[in-house]
């Protein structure tokens, strides 16, 4: 992307000025990203003069309403190369979308004995789940180890695996780290051994081209805030097969087919999986966020947030008091920590500054164990990001200094 056409995004984000009219250099893309005017139109023109409840009405608000609905179906299904929309289940978040492989999934095929494999660098989104549904299981828990540069150590995965690991649940690109996955690779070990590969794309949907067929996992999730749409919608997506053996994860209106006092039929995947009235205006302000995203080159979009990434490492790199965290190569996220200065005092000096990061331990603790550390400092890029951003966080820390007397 050219600096010409990122500075022409930045003016279709609202969230990006201060109530006084001042840049808001806003690096925490990671936790949720900021909203293009095209999303909040779709939303509010969804909740407003468009709005209608959809697979249940017969006049034609609801009619055109489902058909939207079910059209931002079709969009994700596009949008990550799946090779149908009875593929994509529309849940509340990657969180939800975890948990519902875990407890359907893993309820029906995880017996005692069985193992599944996660790694060092979770999100507890996709530890805890596990844990839940190995205590109730009788399976256990493995950890895969990471290299020397905070990669999932690959070669380790291949000596860990056995016949009796059932599933093998990674990030595709770590929240903390910004490290990219090796996923063919992993793909084609944890089927070596028959097991099902789950990866939270939670950090890579806004940032790379997705194609299912490609990656040959068999579960893939996402949430929509994080790639420029609204909170309370995400996606999972699985292979169809693998839909069509789970059993409900939860029961309620629209994923029947019958229903009496003595028993009930449930209606085929997608449908079974969401019960009750589904998420209406965030799946249509969803597709508006793919539209919006799409319609810029994806392999740039990493590019430019990638450069930004390696930048601000670089500048990082050349001040004693910060250590970094993670490989050079990352997609768009820098963790580091400042020598006396917790990520907390950091972050609120910034703040000061109209510069906004995410302190804390990102909801990584195996990690933050793993590094030594009990919180870091992140700055994570979107597409609206600049240099000017990065310059706005280098003032702010050399202010922290002078604060702090370094």
């Amino acid at each position: 992307m050219t600096q010409a056409a990122i500075l022409s995004r930045k003016a279709d984000f609202p969230g990006l000025m201060t109530p006084g009219g001042d840049a808001w250099h806003y690096l925490d893309t990671a936790a949720t990203a900021q909203k293009p005017q095209a999303v909040i139109d779709a939303m509010s023109n969804a909740l407003g003069r468009d709005y209608a409840t959809v697979h249940r009405g017969v006049y034609s608000r609801s009619a055109d309403m489902t058909l939207a609905y079910e059209a931002a179906r079709r969009r994700v299904a596009d949008f990550i190369g799946a090779k149908s929309e009875n593929e994509i289940v529309f849940v509340r978040g990657a969180t939800e979308g975890i948990n519902l492989v875990a407890h359907s999934w893993g309820g029906l095929n995880l017996k005692a004995g069985d193992r599944i494999m996660l790694s060092q660098l979770e999100h507890h989104s996709n530890i805890v789940p596990w844990q839940m549904i190995a205590k109730a299981t009788g399976a256990e828990i493995d950890v895969c180890p990471l290299t020397d540069d905070h990669l999932i150590d690959l070669d380790a995965l291949e000596t860990m695996l056995t016949p009796q690991h059932k599933i093998v649940a990674l990030a595709h690109v770590s929240n903390v780290l910004g490290s990219i996955l090796g996923v063919k690779r992993a793909a084609k070990l944890a089927h070596s051994v028959g097991a099902k590969l789950l990866l939270d794309g939670c950090q890579a949907a806004p940032r790379m081209r997705l194609s299912m067929t490609e990656l040959d996992c068999d579960f893939y999730v996402l949430s929509a805030h994080k790639l420029y749409g609204p909170t309370g919608i995400g996606v999972l997506w699985a292979r169809e097969e693998l839909l069509a053996a789970m059993p409900p994860y939860q029961g309620g209106g629209a994923m029947i087919d019958t229903v009496t006092f003595e028993n009930s039929t449930y209606a085929p995947p997608p449908q079974r999986f969401e019960a009750g009235t589904p998420m209406i205006t965030e799946a249509i302000a969803l597709h508006a966020a793919i539209d919006y995203t799409q319609a810029l080159d994806m392999e740039q979009l990493f590019a430019h947030e990638s450069a930004l990434a390696a930048k601000l490492r670089s500048e990082l790199r050349a001040m004693n008091s910060i250590r970094l965290f993670g490989p050079d190569k990352s997609a768009g996220i820098v963790s580091f920590e400042m020598e006396g200065v917790h990520p907390h005092d950091l972050g609120t000096i910034l703040d000061e500054e109209n510069v906004a990061i995410r302190a804390g331990h990102h909801c990584a603790q195996p990690l933050m164990a793993h590094l030594g550390v009990s919180a870091t400092a992140r700055a994570s890029f979107g597409l609206y990001s600049d240099e000017s951003d990065i310059d706005a966080l280098l003032r702010g820390i050399e202010r922290t200094t002078r604060i702090f007397g370094q």
